[in-house]
This record gives structure tokens, C-alpha cells and sequence, in this order.
């Protein structure tokens, strides 16, 4: 039987492949080196993408809001004043949010931790104190503890050992520590760089992308390409958006909450659950432990009320925020949303869990647009 030229290429890229792989993996120091390599130079314009997708979503819609395009009996700005005025908006909204984290929250959370210091410190020396009043009744165990002697002059000589020896390492990691400081810098300034690039050129850049996919592949695979990444570029986009709202809620209705109930530390517990709660899932358990924590070492009391507002409170974002805020946007059912979540978790930290739920929602609305085609195909209906 014939091979078609289809079937021959085909054949010739899967030959390809399972060279390259075997290559690899017989060198695999080597193939390592050179992701690497190649993720090091490549980490500024990855990072700037990211970048530019985040700063995109609050872009998109200052320009559509503030600045409409011309219609009919509609001035308007040109294109290229309305991207540069919707960037330059973005990028102060950003700075001035900044500048509010910085100049308001950050000194409110210094004195909060300074706050928690002096309560460690003195749950600490509460704790000394049971300890001798407990040790009093064990004369055994306090007379061990009397009879312990040091070596002074060996732990003297030890100390200025490990001192004389640590300066050669303490130059060494100041050197590495100052180059890590400038590679980082000149990482930040060009992935701002490339960021900003792309939110200006982002149309000019999708265009030219098209051109190559349709140059290079046939038309079918081009379009179900271009297909798939404005589909996950909706559900990115939706899921960022509403989960950042949902988290500023979430926070803001914990530190008034907790100002009311006057329970201390209620910018700190506000500002964790905030951040926490980007993590869908779990993440406001992890600043609801955290806040439990903290109360607990105050007052037992405050703590097991903390424990009940959070409850409460988690019942009304479930219900009523989370659906009006987030909505269906992502349209994945509960069980992958907990499935997305362990998988992302266990593979790559908290950044899995954030990418996985949208990439699994991509996942899953591709699979199931290609379900539903096949039962049409077949003519088959399930009930």
C-alpha cells in the first residue's frame, strides 16, 4: 500500500521527535543546560507578556470607557492617542496603588507586626514563668539544669573560627547578592519595556501572528489555533478580573468587620485574606488560620469569634459575591475547579493553582465543544 504525502510527513515529524527526545534524554545534563540558557534569555519577554496580559485588563477597559472609538455623530481620538492615554492612565492607577500600599497600609502593617512582636514576647515570658513555677515541683529536673556547665573558652575559640572562616563567604554572597540585585533590575526595566511595546502594538502584533500561522499552516489548523487562544484569552482575562475583585471584597469586608468588633490586627488579617484569596479554594483558610492565629495568642475568645465571622462571611462571598462577581465566567464545574487546584498545586505552588483553573476551563470547554460534535455527527442523543 502507498503512503500519502500527508501520511509520509507525518511519519517523518513523529521520527523527528522521537529522535530529538532519545537525544535528550541520553544527554540530559546537557538538555538541561540549554533550557536554561534558553529560559534565561527568554524569562524578560515572558515575564513582560505576563505583564502586559495583567495591565491589559484594566486598559482595555479605561479605553473603552473613557475613551470610545468615532461613530456616527461621534467625535472621537485618533487610535493611537486613545492606547497611549488608556496606558498612561493604567500605569498611574497602578502607581498611585503602589504609592497607597506603600505610604498607608505598609505603616498601619509595621505597627501591626511590631504589635505582634510585644505579644509574642509576652506569651513567651508567660511561658517562662509556668515553666519555673511548674519546674519548682520537680527538684530533680532543676537541680540537672543547675548543674549544666559550658566550656566558655571552647565556644569562645568556636565562635571566632566560624567568624574568621565566614568573611571569605560573606564577601562571596555579597558579590552574588549584587549581581542577582542588577540582573534582576535589568530584567524588571526590559520586561517593562517589552510589556508596554505590546500594549501598544497589540493589535499590529495579533495581525501579524495570523499572517504566520496561515502562511505556514494549512487554513483548518490556523483557524483552530487562532481559535484557542482568544478563547483562553476570555477566560484569562475574566478569571484574573473577577478573582482580584472577589479578594478586594473578601478583605475589605474582614478589616471592617473586625474594626467593628474592635479585635486587633484587623488591617494585617484584612490585607492576608486579601492576598490569600487569590488562591481559589483554600486560600482564605490560609489567612483564616493565620488570623486564628494571631487572635489566639490575644484573647481565646477573639479568636473563636474571628472563627465564626469567617464562617459567616464565607457563606455570603460564596453566595452572593463570588456568582455576581465572578459568575460563570470560567465555566468549570466545582469538581475540576478542586481538581485544577490539587493538580496545579502539587506541580507547581501557588502559581499552579492560579493557572490551572483557567487552563483546565480551556481544557474542558474544547473537550466538551468536541463531544458535543461528535454525538451531532452521529446523530445521537443522550439523556
Amino acid at each position: 500500500m502507498e503512503l500519502s504525502r500527508g501520511t509520509m510527513k507525518k511519519l517523518l515529524v513523529l521520527v523527528a521527535f522521537g529522535v530529538v527526545l532519545y537525544t535528550a534524554l541520553e544527554h540530559l545534563e546537557a538538555a538541561m543546560a540549554a533550557l536554561r540558557f534558553v529560559w534565561g534569555v527568554l524569562a524578560p519577554f515572558l515575564v513582560g507578556g505576563a505583564l502586559a496580559f495583567i495591565l491589559n485588563v484594566p486598559m482595555s477597559f479605561l479605553e473603552r470607557k473613557l475613551f470610545p472609538a468615532p461613530g456616527k455623530g461621534r467625535k472621537g481620538l485618533p487610535a493611537g492617542a486613545r492606547r497611549g492615554l488608556s496606558l498612561l492612565l493604567t500605569l498611574a492607577l497602578s502607581v498611585v496603588v503602589l504609592l497607597l500600599l506603600a505610604l498607608v497600609v505598609a505603616p498601619q502593617l509595621v505597627e501591626s507586626v511590631s504589635g505582634l512582636g510585644n505579644t509574642i514576647v509576652g506569651a513567651a515570658r508567660r511561658f517562662i514563668a509556668w515553666a519555673e513555677t511548674e519546674f519548682a515541683s520537680y527538684p530533680s529536673i532543676t537541680g540537672w539544669l543547675e548543674g549544666l556547665t559550658l566550656d566558655w573558652k571552647g565556644l569562645l575559640a568556636t565562635t571566632w573560627e566560624l567568624l574568621t572562616n565566614g568573611v571569605g563567604s560573606v564577601v562571596t554572597s555579597t558579590i552574588s547578592a549584587a549581581n542577582s540585585v542588577i540582573s534582576a533590575l535589568t530584567t524588571s526595566f526590559v520586561s517593562f519595556v517589552f510589556a508596554v511595546y505590546l500594549l501598544l502594538q497589540k493589535e499590529r502584533l495579533s495581525l501579524q501572528c495570523r499572517k504566520v500561522l496561515y502562511a505556514l499552516l494549512p487554513e483548518r489548523t490556523a483557524g483552530q489555533i487562532v481559535e484557542v487562544c482568544s478563547l483562553s484569552h476570555r477566560v484569562f482575562s475574566s478569571f484574573i478580573t473577577g478573582q482580584c475583585i472577589e479578594a478586594v471584597i473578601l478583605g475589605f469586608m474582614f478589616f471592617v468587620c473586625m474594626t467593628l468588633l474592635k479585635m486587633p490586627y484587623a488591617l494585617l488579617v484584612g490585607c492576608l485574606i486579601a492576598v490569600t484569596a487569590l488562591i481559589p479554594i483554600v486560600g482564605a483558610f490560609i489567612g483564616c488560620g493565620v488570623g486564628v492565629f494571631l487572635l489566639l495568642m490575644v484573647s481565646p475568645m477573639q479568636a473563636l469569634v474571628f472563627l465564626v465571622m469567617f464562617l459567616v462571611l464565607q457563606q455570603v462571598e460564596g453566595n452572593l459575591i463570588y456568582p455576581h462577581v465572578v459568575g460563570n465566567s470560567v465555566g468549570l464545574p466545582s469538581i475540576w475547579v478542586l481538581a485544577a487546584v490539587t493538580l496545579g498545586g502539587s506541580l507547581m505552588g501557588v502559581l499552579g493553582m492560579l493557572l490551572f483553573i483557567p487552563l483546565a476551563s480551556v481544557l474542558y470547554t474544547l473537550f466538551r465543544t468536541f463531544i458535543y460534535r461528535r454525538l451531532k455527527e452521529k446523530k445521537i442523543k443522550v439523556v
